[in-house]
């Protein structure tokens, strides 16, 4: 986990401040909340909220939580300083459970959200607080081969051939790695495949990854800067900015079949309670779908969620034919049980595969 006790850094580029209309008001992101009311920073004090997120989404964070805090300040004449953790966002989870002191948390997944309202830090009805479901980015897998693609990965398929070494994060600490795992198993079984067929499927493709990074940021270094693998899988966001930063020079592959990666955000509602920050967490949270927010998630890799921005920018981002979603897996708290759980499908195809 990276922890930076510092605001946010100034955005790389300028980006608009001004609040679209969807947030007139201050919080009309956040629906007609029964929970109660905190208020800080009286008197004009400065106030700090610590957003706690994982490894990926720095670089959009770094540009959006500038934006946000300057907006603040000049509607409600006070001071504010987003703080950020970073790291894989089992970890970040599972720090937040043990008391990392977060305000606001943007996940890898609403499954870890999940295990947060498990725990009594945010209260049940957490995906009514922002439209569609508190989503507030999309991305799908991508698979980044080596320059030429010596080894012919193309497909979903391939990635279980022998001679073939995958890189991709680890389940037990990484959403991405998740999202990867759910996209090998839906490749079979959302194109007619059996669970049989699906487990099978898997469980090569496992047998083909020698080692298994903490989260994505971290498959990414394995792959690009210690030269590891024939092929990572990882977010279209992360394919994306290292084919602008210069590490990756050969052509990254979107296949048509794949999963719509959802990302959530949560206010905490234990801490903002007991802090007093809720007013000013729950504005972070509805100004994350804004439109100055979703074209810089855009400009990072991200698929926007919003219509307005995604009409803008969809030629961008690769074509896909068939996108499935955790839905079609029975939702979060079925996908933890069945695949991730104590003894679930993932405990029982690691045990095999290595």
């Amino acid at each position: 986990m990276v922890y930076s006790s510092e605001p946010a850094t100034a955005p790389r580029a300028a980006a608009p401040l001004a609040l679209t209309a969807v947030l007139v008001g201050g919080l009309a992101l956040t629906g007609c909340s029964p929970r109660p009311e905190g208020v800080a920073g009286a008197g004009g004090a400065p106030q700090e909220l610590l957003l706690v997120s994982y490894a990926v989404t720095k670089g959009a964070y770094d540009r959006i939580l500038p934006t946000f805090e300057a907006d603040w300040k000049a509607r409600t004449g006070q001071a504010i300083a987003v703080k950020t953790s970073y790291g894989g966002s089992g970890s970040q989870t599972r720090a937040i459970i043990d008391g990392l002191d977060a305000d606001v948390a943007t996940l890898a997944l609403a499954g870890d959200v999940l295990k947060l309202q498990e725990e009594g830090l945010v209260l049940p009805g957490w995906e009514k607080d922002v439209p569609g479901g508190s989503i507030i980015t999309h991305s799908v897998v991508a698979f980044v081969t080596r320059d030429g693609n010596p080894k012919g990965v193309r497909t979903w398929a391939d990635l279980a051939k022998p001679g073939i070494t995958v890189v991709t994060a680890n389940p037990k600490t990484s959403g991405g790695a998740r999202w990867n795992f759910l996209g090998l198993w839906g490749s079979i079984s959302q194109t007619g495949g059996s669970e049989d067929q699906a487990k099978a499927y898997v469980g090569s493709v496992y047998r083909n990854v020698e080692n298994l990074p903490k989260d994505a940021r971290e498959a990414s270094d394995v792959f690009l800067k210690r030269g590891q693998g024939d092929v990572l899988l990882n977010y279209e966001n992360e394919a994306i900015l290292a084919k602008r930063s210069g590490d990756l020079k050969a052509p990254f592959i979107v296949p048509e079949v794949n999963i719509r990666i959802e990302g959530p955000v949560t206010v905490i509602d234990r801490n903002v309670d007991r802090k007093g920050t809720r007013k000013a967490a729950e504005a972070l949270a509805a100004y994350l779908q804004s439109e100055p927010a979703q074209e810089i998630f855009a400009e990072e890799g991200f698929r926007p969620v919003s219509p307005g921005v995604w009409s803008r920018v969809k030629d961008r981002f690769a074509p896909v034919k068939q996108l499935f979603s955790a839905s079609d897996f029975g939702g979060w708290n079925q996908i933890n049980a069945t695949f991730f759980g104590k003894d679930g499908v993932w405990d029982q195809l690691f045990s095999r595969s290595r």
